[in-house]
C-alpha cells in the first residue's frame, strides 16, 4: 500500500514539475479520455436497452396476428431499431392499401380486396429506415475511433518534446549521470503512458460497440425480410 502511494505521489510530482508543453499535452489527453469514457458509459447503457427492447419487440411481432397490434406497442419500445423499421414499412403499407381502396370505391371499379401496388416500394421504405437506425446506433463511435488512433501519437509527441528538453538540460549541466538524466526522461515518458491510458479503453470498447451494432444490423435485415414476407403473403 505504501509503495503504491509513493508511486502515485512520484507521478504527480513529475506531472507538476513538467514544462508547459508537457502539461498542455497531458490536458489534451485528459480531455480525450474524459470524453471517451463518457461515450463508453452512455453507449453501454444505451445499447443494453436497445438489445433488450429489440428482443422483446421481435417476440411480440412474431406472436402478433395483425400489424395494428404491433403498432399499438411501438411507443413502449422506441429505442429498438426494429420499431423504426416497422413503422416505416407499416406507413408505406397503409398508404398503398388506402390508395387501392379508394380506387376500388370509385365508380366502375371491380370490387375486391385492396392489394399492394408495389412491394419494392415497401422494401425501399424498410431500407431507408434501416439506414437511419444504423446511423443512430453508430452515433459518437467515430469519436472513440479518433481517440483510439490519435492519442498515442499525441502522447508520443509529448515524449519526444520532453526528451528534447531533457537533452538540452543535460547539455547545459554538462553531466550525463543517471541522477541528471532519469528525471527528465521520466517526465517525458508520462505523456506516452497518458496516451496509452486514453487509447486502450477506446480501442477495446470501439471494437465491442462495432460488434454489437453489427449484430443489431443483422437483426434489422432479418426483421425487414420477415415484414416483406408477411406483406407479400397477405397483401399481394
Amino acid at each position: 500500500m505504501g509503495a503504491n502511494a509513493n508511486a502515485a505521489g512520484s507521478v504527480v510530482e513529475l506531472v507538476l514539475r513538467s514544462g508547459p508543453a508537457a502539461k498542455i499535452v497531458l490536458l489534451i489527453l485528459l480531455a480525450f479520455s474524459v470524453v471517451s469514457w463518457g461515450i463508453i458509459l452512455h453507449k453501454l447503457w444505451y445499447l443494453s436497452r436497445v438489445q433488450k427492447q429489440t428482443g422483446t419487440f421481435r417476440d411480440i411481432f412474431r406472436r402478433s396476428t395483425k400489424f395494428s397490434e404491433v403498432q399499438a406497442v411501438c411507443r413502449t419500445f422506441e429505442q429498438s431499431p426494429l420499431v423504426g423499421i416497422f413503422q416505416a414499412g407499416y406507413a408505406e403499407l397503409n398508404s398503398q392499401l388506402k390508395q387501392a381502396a379508394q380506387e376500388m370505391n370509385s365508380p366502375g371499379a371491380t370490387p375486391g380486396r385492396p392489394t399492394l401496388k408495389s412491394l419494392s416500394a415497401v422494401d425501399r421504405a424498410l431500407l431507408r429506415a434501416a439506414a437511419v437506425e444504423v446511423s443512430k446506433l453508430e452515433r459518437r463511435l467515430p469519436l472513440l475511433a479518433t481517440t483510439a488512433s490519435i492519442t498515442p501519437f499525441i502522447g508520443l509527441f509529448g515524449t519526444v518534446w520532453g526528451i528534447m528538453t531533457s537533452f538540452q538540460g543535460i547539455a547545459s549541466v554538462g553531466s550525463t549521470s543517471l541522477g541528471v538524466v532519469a528525471p527528465g526522461i521520466a517526465e517525458a515518458l508520462i505523456a506516452t503512458a497518458a496516451g496509452l491510458f486514453a487509447a486502450i479503453p477506446a480501442v477495446y470498447f470501439y471494437n465491442h460497440f462495432v460488434a454489437v451494432v453489427k449484430d443489431l444490423t443483422a437483426s434489422m435485415d432479418d426483421f425487414a425480410l420477415e415484414f416483406l414476407n408477411i406483406a407479400e403473403r397477405n397483401f399481394t
